[in-house]
């Protein structure tokens, strides 16, 4: 096999015409451009350079052997090219994933920015919920996901991947705007007992975890309807068949019809994370889009605060 730096020796010497400026040119010896030159010529067999008053050509052997050497350098060129712009985060691609409220309020900000910045990273958004996202992002098919998880509870994110914290997400009461209850600025979750419930479908994580709370409060929700879209969710409180916990990220526009109150003392709040795999290095796209999302993150709370 041919050796890559000598054809690089070789194709200086035959570009330039001389040794010694082929040597000059890669900061080497003129004596080991020579050697590097004679010992191509060994592994090919046959010369690849004649002298004359000019200086050095190549011969049609060395011809040949040229082209194929400029084409196999300027793929290594390119190679490596690539691989340092995707080590600087200044190309290559970065696969993400959210849950659908994350996707609709943290991740327009944080792809605008990382844009301005980084236009040369393909950027792909995938939606999904975290039982979803974060068996894919195992298995190598993301390089980050953003995920909740409730606290005290069996359905963390488990072994395999490295978490950073971006934001604590409350969960408020949400109550047609004339109901008994919308008069009070805030509500015990208890005091929902009585009442028909609207949520997600029970195959959720979200609303696995609504029903743990009402058990944990003492009685079991009356679930009438079901919805995994927030804003149907909504609709359907704002009718009057039932009320709804909702996170603060889905409610980032209420209607009118519709009253939000928190929960005392204090009620459910999901951890939203960004997540990685663990085990691998971290590339320098990946952290670069964890520290825009943290500044989204930041934007956000004081939007709400």
């Amino acid at each position: 096999m041919l050796n890559v730096q000598r054809l690089r020796v070789f194709r200086e010497v035959a570009v330039r015409g001389s040794f010694s400026a082929a040597a000059e040119a890669l900061s080497y010896t003129q004596s080991a451009v020579s050697q590097a030159v004679a010992r191509l010529e060994a592994e090919t067999g046959v010369p690849l350079l004649e002298r004359n008053r000019a200086g050095v050509r190549p011969t049609v052997a060395g011809a040949a052997l040229l082209d194929h050497a400029d084409a196999i350098l300027s793929r290594l060129e390119a190679a490596e090219a690539d691989m340092a712009a995707i080590a600087g985060a200044r190309g290559g691609r970065l696969r993400m994933a959210s849950f659908p409220t994350a996707g609709a309020t943290l991740m327009p900000l944080a792809i605008a920015t990382f844009k301005a910045s980084h236009p040369q990273v393909e950027l792909s958004l995938a939606e999904g919920e975290p039982d979803q996202t974060v068996p894919r992002l195992r298995e190598g098919e993301f390089d980050l996901v953003l995920v909740y998880e409730f606290s005290g509870v069996s359905e963390r994110l488990g072994g395999g991947v490295r978490r950073f914290d971006l934001l604590e997400d409350p969960v408020r009461v949400a109550l047609p705007v004339g109901h008994p209850l919308a008069v009070r600025r805030a509500l015990r979750l208890r005091d929902l007992r009585d009442e028909s419930w609207v949520q997600t479908s029970a195959r959720s994580p979200y609303a696995r975890h609504v029903v743990r709370s009402c058990h944990a409060a003492g009685f079991e929700p009356r679930v009438s309807f079901e919805s995994d879209d927030f804003q149907t969710v909504q609709g359907l409180v704002a009718a009057g068949v039932g009320v709804a916990l909702i996170p603060q990220l889905a409610l980032s526009g209420v209607r009118d019809d519709v009253v939000v109150r928190p929960l005392a003392p204090r009620g459910p709040v999901r951890s939203v994370l960004a997540a990685t795999p663990r085990g691998a290095a971290v590339m320098p796209a990946v952290a670069t889009m964890i520290d825009v999302l943290r500044m989204a993150a930041a934007r956000y709370r004081e939007s709400v605060a």
